[in-house]
C-alpha cells in the first residue's frame, strides 16, 4: 500500500491551544495493518489535539458501524461502534525515545527532531479495542434473539441431547 499522509499531522506549526482532526475509516484504512475480523468499516473518527510546551494530550471519538460475523449462529451483523480513548504524547530527547516506549505503555514518546505525529496506528488499534469481545446479534424489541433461527435450533437440539456423562453418573450416586 501506498504511504498515506492523511493520518500525519505536522505539529511543528500548530498554536498551543485546540485542534480538531476529522478522519473517515473504511476497508482500506486496514490494507496496511493487519486485516480484522470485520469488514465493510464505515467509522467516524474525531481526534481533538490539546497541543502543550512538550505535551499533546489526544482524545479519540469512535462512532461507525461494521460488518462482523456473530459467535453464536456465524450470519453476519451490522454492529455500531462507539468509544473514545485518551493518549499522552511526550516530546523528549531522541536517544530516549525507545527505552522509554518500552517502559511505559501508558504514553508515547516521540523525538526532538520529529515534525509529523502519526496518528494512524493508533486509531487502528483505538478502532480494534472498540469492538466487544463477544460478537452477537442484538435483540429485538420483544428482547428475542435475532440470530439465525435455524442455526439456534441446531444449537439448542444438540445441548439438549448431549449432557454430559460425567452429570448422569452423579445423579446415579446421588439418588
Amino acid at each position: 500500500m501506498k504511504h498515506s499522509r492523511e493520518f500525519e499531522i505536522a505539529f511543528v506549526g500548530l498554536k498551543p491551544g485546540n485542534h480538531v482532526f476529522n478522519y473517515s475509516i473504511d476497508d482500506s484504512f486496514f490494507e496496511k495493518f493487519e486485516k480484522p475480523e470485520f469488514k465493510q468499516a464505515n467509522i467516524d473518527i474525531k481526534l481533538n489535539l490539546d497541543k502543550k510546551s512538550g505535551i499533546f494530550l489526544l482524545h479519540f471519538d469512535i462512532n461507525g458501524k461494521i460488518l462482523i460475523p456473530c459467535d453464536r449462529c456465524g450470519d453476519e451483523f451490522e454492529m455500531t461502534l462507539w468509544d473514545e480513548f485518551e493518549l499522552v504524547v511526550k516530546i523528549i530527547e531522541d536517544e530516549l525515545v525507545a527505552k522509554k516506549t518500552e517502559e511505559d505503555a501508558e504514553i508515547a514518546y516521540i523525538g526532538r527532531s520529529e515534525s509529523l505525529l502519526d496518528v494512524s496506528t493508533w486509531i487502528y488499534e483505538f478502532i480494534i479495542l472498540s469492538v466487544p469481545i463477544q460478537h452477537i446479534h442484538p435483540d429485538d424489541e420483544q428482547g428475542k434473539s435475532t440470530c439465525n433461527k435455524q442455526a439456534l435450533a441446531i444449537l439448542n437440539q444438540q445441548t439438549i441431547n448431549e449432557v454430559p456423562s460425567i452429570w448422569n453418573d452423579l445423579k446415579n450416586k446421588i439418588n
